[in-house]
């Protein structure tokens, strides 16, 4: 089966300033359907400006990228966009949700553009609502985000990039602003949605978050100088088996402590 992301010799030139800054230098890369990768390094190594050109929010300066066998290089900005909405799920940070906004409705926002335009408002619902009964949130649809603790704002912006059934689900430093344990059960939620199929890719600085992935990418000066698969996952499974005891991580995640 071919990869659903690969990419070929890719290079990222940045010409501001008198000197030009080459941030990605040659990276090739085949991340296949069901894997659970981490991006990795320090500050200036290159991982955040990968996560990009995975993301079609950056064309590289060289090189060949190809989403689920579509070669991206060629498409305008619209074409971009829609290949975005249709192939690709976000999660950042900061959330990004909307303040005024319930935690459905937030979920509904990317399906109101592109191919989920010709859906009935009652299917855009039902489709928002499973992505929430996904993380274990459909008891906190109606709440705003100000009602919601950090890690169960995290799971709604989890839902919001599922909701369009990509390809690939990107997640940059998604438990950066959470506690430890809220960190560990947000990272069940990602485990858990991976054990299902889903193809994630995530940034993250963090050796304790990185090793509930199933691969670890080290970048340096732009340069991947290890690609490794995580061989040990069990002090991982352990601390989720903690949180979780006998229940399901669905059912631990909605409730109202988390």
């Amino acid at each position: 089966m071919a990869p659903v992301v690969q990419i070929e010799e890719i290079h990222k030139i940045y010409e501001s300033g008198e000197v030009p800054v080459h941030a990605v230098r040659g990276v090739s890369l085949d991340i296949h359907k069901g894997e659970f990768v981490a991006l990795m390094g320090a500050s200036g190594s290159g991982k955040s400006t990968l996560m990009n050109l995975l993301g079609c929010l950056d064309r590289p300066t060289k090189g060949t990228y190809k989403l689920d066998g579509i070669d991206v290089s060629g498409l305008d900005k619209n074409e971009l966009a829609d290949l975005r909405n249709r192939k690709l799920g976000f999660v950042f940070q900061g959330f990004n949700l909307l303040a005024r906004t319930s935690a459905l409705e937030n979920v509904e926002l990317p399906m109101l553009y592109g191919r989920h335009r010709r859906m009935s408002t009652a299917q855009i619902r039902d489709r928002a609502m499973e992505c929430l009964e996904s993380v274990g949130l459909t008891n906190r649809a109606d709440h705003m985000p100000n009602q919601l603790s950090g890690g169960q704002q995290q799971r709604v912006a989890i839902a919001r990039g599922l909701v369009n059934q990509p390809q690939v689900l990107l997640a940059d430093e998604p438990t950066g602003n959470l506690d430890s344990r809220t960190s560990v059960e947000v990272m069940g939620v990602f485990q858990k949605l991976n054990e299902a199929g889903i193809t994630i890719v995530m940034v993250t600085h963090e050796l304790d978050i990185a090793r509930y992935c199933k691969r670890n990418l080290i970048l340096r000066d732009g340069v991947v100088v290890r690609d490794e698969a995580v061989k040990d996952r069990s002090i991982a499974a352990e601390e989720l088996a903690k949180l979780k005891t006998a229940e399901t991580a669905a059912k631990l995640l909605a409730s109202p402590a988390a």
